[in-house]
């Protein structure tokens, strides 16, 4: 597929179960890292969401020198007809000790170009992050992301506190936006 300096970038398979696991563990270890706290990230959570991913969506991983997986993104279309043409719940991993050296930029590029590219009945992809996550924010904008709003106080923080998810989207270079 592709690579970034020593990672490489290939689909997602369920045999990854194990190696998505550890790495959605590692990023909930860091607080917003995922939405999912730690004690959330269960491998019933993980292998559903690879089956969803296997069955009606797209979902890579990037893979070092040693076979560990250090980043996963996914993304599905839900199982009406009338949302076929999107791909939603988007997610994206990087394991903290790649951060920061452009493997999330690198999967989550393939990824998008491979929509475009592979994938011609999707028109849109959907994500939400937390309004406090500027620094992901601005990276999902980077790629192409349009925020579509807010919805208010739907995040609760493990302090108590409220805050507002930002809804985005991405549309295929050919789609009428």
């Amino acid at each position: 597929m592709q690579r970034v300096s020593n990672i490489e970038l290939r689909p997602s398979t369920i045999d990854d179960l194990n190696g998505v696991y550890s790495l959605y563990c590692a990023v909930a270890e860091t607080p917003g890292g995922l939405a999912r706290l730690r004690f959330e990230v269960t491998r019933s959570y993980v292998e559903t969401f690879l089956h969803a991913t296997l069955a009606r969506g797209l979902g890579l991983v990037a893979v070092d020198e040693h076979g560990k997986i250090v980043a996963e993104i996914h993304s599905y279309s839900p199982e009406i007809f009338c949302f076929s043409h999107v791909l939603t719940d988007l997610t994206i991993a990087v394991h903290p000790s790649v951060q920061g050296r452009g493997v999330g930029r690198a999967i989550f590029t393939q990824f998008l170009s491979l929509v475009a590219t592979q994938r011609p009945h999707i028109s849109r992809v959907e994500l939400i992050a937390r309004e406090s996550n500027e620094r992901a924010l601005a990276f999902y904008e980077s790629l192409g992301f349009s925020r579509e709003g807010e919805l208010r106080d739907r995040v609760l923080n493990p302090d108590g506190s409220l805050e507002s998810d930002i809804p985005m989207a991405w549309f295929t270079p050919d789609s009428s936006q």
